[in-house]
């Protein structure tokens, strides 16, 4: 009950704080340098060896100001196996875009810190029994109006088993249209004895400009075997 009271209060205090938007220039979300007050409610299914999980991912995100963003991830999940439902590993992401338009193709600079919590039971398999520290740093790259690049390098620290390494992704997003944009993203972090490749494909559909889209995505983790599928919506503030 705790953990529905928190997000009720995250909720209300997104929208007290982001009455006052400006929504008289269209926002750009095919960018993730670009920084906006948003929620995003997402189904989520996850398809492991031999059990699932599935539920819901309510991710809020509030930018302080056009280069300043908080986001908070909190996943309420079932897992099949053990017949249990409720709080998975809440995640905590500081965005800060410290230089814009440096030249026509590069748009941003954009270093990050981002937390992992283990707020999940390990005994109902609803979470990893580890924090994960990251820092790191991403780059805007405009190809031309519909392609973008926005590579990023991290360090990441896990707590358990007190193992760090180094994370690279090339995400590009490729617009279609003004309404649809994908993301197509490799990643791979390498620790000091292995190395996890997984990658994210992201579709979105902007259905009212500044206020309202939807996405679907599939975020494969090819090392451990592991297939997440989400199916969501988001919401300008």
């Amino acid at each position: 009950m705790k953990n529905i009271y928190l997000i009720c209060l995250l909720f209300s205090l997104c929208l007290q704080y982001t009455q006052a938007q400006d929504t008289s220039v269209e926002i750009d979300p095919s960018k993730p340098t670009n920084l906006y007050t948003q929620i995003n409610t997402l189904g989520e299914y996850n398809a492991y060896d031999g059990f699932a999980t599935y539920g819901t991912r309510i991710n809020f995100q509030y930018a302080f100001n056009p280069d300043n963003l908080l986001l908070a991830e909190v996943p309420l999940l079932y897992n099949d196996a053990t017949n249990k439902f409720g709080l998975s590993d809440v995640r905590v992401r500081y965005f800060n875009a410290v230089k814009r338009n440096i030249s026509k193709t590069v748009i941003a600079i954009a270093p990050f810190a981002d937390i992992s919590i283990p707020t999940g039971s390990v005994a109902n398999g609803l979470g990893s029994d580890t924090w994960s520290l990251a820092a790191g740093a991403v780059v805007g790259i405009v190809l031309n109006k519909n392609i973008s690049l926005f590579p990023g390098v991290n360090y990441v620290y896990l707590t358990e088993p007190k193992e760090s390494g180094f994370g690279f992704q090339t995400n590009m997003s490729l617009k279609f249209s003004k309404q649809a944009f994908v993301f197509l993203n490799p990643i791979v972090t390498m620790f000091d004895f292995d190395t996890i490749w997984q990658a994210e494909v992201n579709f979105n559909y902007i259905i009212t400009p500044n206020k309202f889209k939807v996405n679907a995505g599939w975020y494969p983790n090819f090392t451990n075997d592991i297939n997440t599928m989400r199916v969501g919506a988001t919401f300008f503030l």
